[in-house]
């Protein structure tokens, strides 16, 4: 995967340390963005900050840690998306996060901090804990909301959407640091041989087999905006961070990556350069593009690669690609509005006094470098509230029959149908959602001193995104349009009013607030105009490239590919069909990690399609034969399984899908559980060889709109594997399943002396295989089709150990192909072990480094027929050097697709 961002930071205090939270906002690290003058509001522009630097808006961030409510991505799911409900990501969440409960009991107790070990992980890249100091004032607001009627959530992470929480922060627990991407993805791992990244460089378009360049995008523009950034600079006025740091020098690395074979117009690359005026230059994908640069960005860098809606890109005369109204639009973002009651009881402290005593923070520093507690560990504001909108006001229910009157296009800036469609199935999730007492509808953000901000959580307006230019370097054109649906605005009123009812009881009493924005005295009128002239982002652009269906607007489907393409996909919050109520980050890289395991499972499908339609031509009765064997199998399993199969689909694609037709779509139940593992099983790849089917794909125009083509189901999380450095592999041991036989009694079964000598031990080696299969697809961790499963595969194996118990240990790969192996010379006694055996020796001295794998799927065809050669003949005669041929050439399969770390 080709990984292209613009600086690095050089781990500053202001990115590092928790105090300085956001304060490299309208610093160099900052794309320093703008919006269009808002017309809904009071006609000004809003700054809208971007990272710009590796990793992204970790790096800016105020660092929560909230995953939104259950029902969020449930409503994904509802829109279309198979796989991508809370069950769906919920192992990705708990894939992606290192999570550190509060280290004190007491602690915990004062703040109502309490956890569900059941959805954290404790072992992903990300740190989540908490800060070494705590403010009271949260104790004040959660007894104030308990006061009237807003319940503590227990754990802020499980799935509950309405209620008072403290959060926890994306924060080292041992240095107390920001545990930011570049900190969890990027440093551990940049060492590594097959991950490469080029900063200070900037993408300016997507290159596309066939179809006309956007010449413009191509030349270089002297005298025009040089970097990409916008006008904004220095601190963001208010807003709830502050000013930057200094410039990191760039540097360059560049890499490759591999091809997909499907339908659709096939992208050959991107085109970059450092600068505007710079030369540009071309990088080429060999398996496929993935974009990741944002909501914003991704957006432009498609419209300037003629992907998106045509009248845009006429307009701009950018030759048109793919007509895809939806890119740019739909955006979302969570408005937010300051309010200000500044506390006045002297007893307690506040934040401001770090910036208003330079004694006292000195004495803070120095304990926060000492000792790695104080307040310099607590600059996130934790202490969080998610109203829902009955509990709060007694106009909820005219407010939301308001919204349900509404024609889905009265309040959008584009009528293309397809949009329409779309938002009149987002606008009725959001209506029956809001109605419920269980939904959050608005955020109160505590920053413990005087200040209750609020965020509309579940907002009904929709703003665009798109270029004005054909010049790379030139900011997009945003528009949030905040409050051009007046929905929004009623549930900043409600809100506000709520405020004035938090501050009214006992306990917020005792802090002695004054409200100065807005002021006691305000009415209806005073509080809409404090709303309109107070508006700003809460960072949180997303919807843009939206994953919904091609009739709804939709860009991407639910495997992140854009409609009409083979290999370009979006990962970034762009592609949330519907901002969920929460901070993002935790989304995004729930989102990331579940997309890294699509774009494993079906990169690795795809090539195993393209290996047996090449091959079918040579071997089509020996495959024939074993499709009937491993379909036997299949169907007398009562395990649902996860096979390959065209199921009569229009396109002939194989599709992974589940036994049971009245839910075809498989929910992703088991987490790899090692960061340093590998996607595909020896077992899984054995088996999906042994069942690939040919198949033809259809493709589309490259100037007309994609058409809707089935999705498939989404690939699960696989079982990891290792190398073991010797040329044999195990299986990692899964924190989810039990899994009755590994990989390595597997390869034992393959090259033991002799263990292909009686039928049951072959039958017990194809139950093997295709088993392990049904381990990794099936759905529900704790369901009795998994008991059934376990039962199959450990009979199976006991089978195994049977007719192994005497026979001598097995050998590695490249032992058993040495010129000296008695193995060898015994195979060469005849002309079809002889060519195997041939095959096997140099296709596995060929890719013994693992880095150069073969460069394209025909070259599997060999190899593959080799394969279905060796099975037929071991069912026949079975002979112990056949099973030698059969271990080189799978081994060479694993190099082949990469099943690597």
């Amino acid at each position: 995967m080709e990984t292209l961002m613009f600086d690095r930071d050089n781990y500053e205090e202001v990115i590092q340390v928790p105090v300085f939270v956001g304060g490299d906002i309208g610093g160099p690290y900052d794309w320093n963005l703008q919006t269009v003058p808002q017309t809904f509001l009071d006609g000004v522009i809003r700054p809208m900050p971007q990272g710009k630097v590796v990793g992204g808006g970790s790096i800016l961030n105020a660092m929560c840690w909230n995953r939104g409510g259950a029902d969020d991505y449930d409503a994904w799911e509802a829109l279309g998306n198979p796989g991508w409900g809370w069950k769906g990501l919920l192992p990705y969440f708990i894939k992606s996060e290192n999570y550190t409960p509060v280290y004190s009991d007491a602690i915990a107790e004062q703040y109502s901090i309490h956890y569900n070990p059941s959805v954290h992980g404790t072992s992903g890249p990300v740190h989540v804990s908490y800060p070494k100091y705590f403010y009271n004032q949260s104790v004040n607001l959660f007894t104030g909301l308990n006061q009237l009627g807003i319940p503590t959530a227990f754990d802020p992470n499980d799935g509950t959407s309405a209620g008072a929480m403290f959060v926890p922060t994306d924060l080292n627990p041992d240095n107390q640091t920001r545990s930011d991407a570049r900190r969890s993805y990027y440093d551990p791992y940049i060492a590594r041989s097959n991950f490469h990244v080029m900063t200070g460089q900037h993408v300016t378009r997507i290159l596309i087999d066939n179809v006309a360049a956007n010449a413009g995008v191509s030349q270089p523009m002297a005298g025009g905006n040089e970097n990409g950034e916008g006008s904004v600079s220095g601190a963001v006025s208010g807003g709830l961070f502050g000013n930057g740091s200094t410039t990191p020098p760039p540097s360059s690395r560049t890499r490759f990556a591999a091809r997909d074979s499907s339908g659709g117009l096939h992208i050959a690359g991107v085109e970059f350069a450092p600068d505007a005026s710079a030369p540009r230059q071309t990088v080429l994908a060999k398996r496929e593009v993935i974009v990741a640069a944002g909501a914003l960005h991704s957006v432009q860098l498609l419209q300037l690669s003629g992907i998106g809606p045509r009248s845009l890109l006429d307009s701009l005369n950018i030759p048109v690609a793919l007509d895809l109204p939806g890119v740019g639009h739909n955006l979302q973002d969570h408005a937010l509005v300051g309010t200000f009651y500044p506390y006045n009881n002297k007893s307690y402290n506040y934040p401001f006094d770090l910036t208003n005593n330079v004694t006292l923070n000195a004495a803070a520093r120095q304990r926060y470098y000492s000792t790695r507690t104080g307040p310099w560990t607590a600059g996130s504001p934790n202490g969080l509230a998610f109203p829902s909108l009955p509990s709060i006001s007694k106009n909820s229910s005219s407010i939301l029959a308001s919204a349900n009157s509404q024609s889905p296009q009265q309040y959008l800036a584009d009528l293309d149908p397809t949009l329409i469609a779309g938002y009149a199935a987002q606008k009725a999730s959001l209506v029956r959602r809001l109605s419920s007492p269980d939904i959050a509808a608005y955020e109160i953000i505590n920053n413990n001193a005087g200040s209750l901000t609020i965020a509309v959580m579940h907002p009904f307006s929709r703003g665009v995104c798109r270029i004005t230019s054909i010049d790379p370097f030139e900011p997009p054109l945003i528009d949030p349009r905040y409050g051009s649906n007046p929905v929004d605005l009623q549930v900043f009123i409600e809100a506000i009013r709520f405020n004035r009812q938090i501050l009214d009881t006992p306990s917020m009493r005792e802090l002695q607030p004054a409200e100065f924005v807005p002021t006691r005295e305000a009415n209806d009128s005073d509080i809409l105009a404090t709303i309109k002239n107070g508006v700003r982002t809460e960072y949180h652009p997303s919807g843009t490239l939206a994953m919904l269906p091609l009739e709804q607007g939709g860009v991407v489907d639910p495997h992140l590919r854009v409609w009409g393409t083979q290999n370009l996909r979006v990962v970034d919050a762009g592609i949330f069909p519907l901002i969920p109520a929460a901070h993002l980050q935790a989304t995004v890289y729930g989102v990331a990690e579940k997309a890294a395991d699509i774009i494993k499972a079906d990169n690795v499908q795809s090539s195993l399609r393209n290996l047996t339609s090449s091959s079918n031509s040579t071997s089509n009765s020996t495959n024939t034969n074993l499709n009937s064997q491993m379909n036997s199998i299949s169907s007398s399993s009562t395990a649902r399984m996860g096979v390959i199969s065209s199921l009569g689909k229009p396109s002939g694609s194989p599709v992974l899908y589940s036994n049971d037709t009245s839910k075809p779509y498989v929910t992703p139940s088991i987490k790899s559980s090692s960061r340093t593992t590998v996607g595909v099983s020896l077992d899984e790849v054995s088996s999906q060889i042994i069942k690939g089917k040919a198949s033809t794909s259809d493709s589309t125009s490259a100037t007309s709109r994609p058409t809707t083509s089935d999705t498939s189901s989404l690939p699960t999380p696989t079982s990891p594997l290792t190398a073991s450095g010797s040329g044999t592999f195990s299986v990692v041991p899964n924190s989810r399943t039990s899994i009755g036989v590994t990989s390595s009694q597997s390869m034992q079964a393959f090259t033991s002396e002799g263990v292909a000598r009686t039928s049951s031990a072959v039958s017990a080696l194809t139950s093997i295989l295709s088993t392990s299969v049904t381990m990794v697809y099936v759905e529900g961790a704790e369901s009795g089709t998994t008991r059934e499963a376990t039962t199959t595969l450990s009979s199976a194996s006991s089978t195994i150990k049977k007719e192994t118990s005497t026979l001598t240990s097995p050998q590695t790969p490249l032992s058993l192909f040495s010129a000296s192996s008695s193995s060898t010379s015994a195979l060469r006694t005849s002309s079809a072990g002889q060519t195997n055996i041939n095959a096997a020796t140099t296709l596995i001295t060929a890719t013994s480094t693992r880095d150069q794998p073969a460069s394209t799927a025909s070259d599997l065809s060999t190899p593959l027929s080799s394969l279905l050669s060796i099975l037929q003949a071991a069912e026949t005669n079975p002979d112990n050097h056949n099973q030698t041929a059969l271990l080189a050439v799978i081994q060479w399969l694993l190099n082949f697709f990469h099943l690597r770390d």
